[in-house]
């Protein structure tokens, strides 16, 4: 299960037409929140929830609101107050202890909210914004919208939320040591494809999560990642040969970060194997790859690497400051 946002549009877009739905969205929050403006859930006649609009304390209560508004064109606001004592959410155990604002949005067969046209823009990995008006059933989605948002904001009773679709991760190198990686960015939502062209390398029955599985280590990598929206690639083949093509073939795409296994030495081995400079890399490139969090088995390095990835696709504040080679 998933609390992406394409994972939760393709579960209702998969549902039977007599099941209802509302979408759940955190519109304001004040003081300390989990989940902020813009979080959204949705929720079934079946009982079931989709993504995630606190820390798990108050979603039982929203699931029980949003059953009065099924097979309805209507919307109810809710408001959580975990500082207050006679309010519900202290009750439940909230422990933020700020507030949440909430808006519960029924969806029928003539009113979809474009949450159809916001599913479609996803699969196709493009991005856009939502537009949602606060207290009533009223909503767009505006593909390649000219207003650039890294958050939700609000402007004229209208809630605006940044869309973009998942991660896509590159794993290339298909060994024992790529099978934690590839399980762990799955479980965090993301979209995950392997290439390696060793026929002992990269079997469907090790990697059952990977999304693609490539065989090729060519030009026709370079026209998948393009074309399918690659953001990212991790590097770790253990082949200076097949890591230094990887890395040549992945300075024509518009990937975001490349990790590169391995000890700083070995970095500049690859380096000089594809014929390239290090101010001519195209994007980041860690080497050696990930976050310094200590561990030496394979789930830990999976870790230390997808945790830097996260960090840099997201745009944090605190950016890693990335190693290109060890002197």
């Amino acid at each position: 299960m998933s609390n992406q946002l394409s994972y939760l549009l393709k579960q209702w877009q998969n549902a039977g037409a007599d099941t209802d739905w509302v979408l759940g969205t955190v519109y304001r929050t004040e003081g300390s929140a989990y989940r902020k403006a813009g979080a959204m859930m949705l929720i079934n006649s079946l009982g079931q929830q989709f993504g995630l609009l606190s820390g798990g304390c108050l979603e039982s209560d929203i699931i029980l609101n949003a059953r009065k508004i099924m097979k309805s064109d209507r919307t109810l606001m809710l408001e959580y107050d975990g500082s207050d004592e006679d309010d519900l959410s202290f009750q439940l155990g909230i422990g933020c202890g700020g507030k949440v604002y909430i808006m519960l949005q029924a969806l029928t067969a003539d009113n979809d909210l474009d949450l159809a046209a916001m599913a479609d823009a996803l699969a196709q990995r493009e991005q856009g914004n939502y537009y949602q008006k606060i207290g009533a059933t009223e909503a767009y989605f505006k593909k390649h919208d000219s207003r650039f948002l890294s958050r939700s904001m609000i402007e004229n009773d209208w809630l605006i939320t940044p869309v973009y679709a998942e991660p896509h991760l590159l794993v290339v190198g298909g060994g024992v040591d790529a099978r934690p990686v590839v399980s762990l960015a799955k479980e965090l939502g993301w979209r995950v494809s392997l290439v390696d062209p060793r026929p002992a390398n990269a079997r469907a029955e090790y990697f059952p999560a990977a999304d693609n599985i490539l065989k090729q280590l060519d030009e026709h990598t370079t026209g998948y990642v393009n074309e399918h929206g690659v953001d990212a690639a991790i590097i770790m083949s253990h082949n200076i040969d097949l890591d230094a093509r990887g890395l040549k073939l992945l300075q024509a795409t518009g990937v975001k970060y490349i990790a590169l296994l391995g000890p700083g030495h070995r970095y500049q081995k690859v380096l000089d194997r594809a014929g390239l400079a290090q101010h001519e890399l195209s994007c980041p490139v860690s080497g050696p790859a990930g976050l310094d969090i200590g561990g030496q088995l394979p789930e830990s390095i999976a870790l230390s690497i997808l945790a830097e990835c996260h960090m840099v696709l997201h745009q944090q504040m605190a950016q890693p400051e990335l190693k290109k080679v060890n002197t």
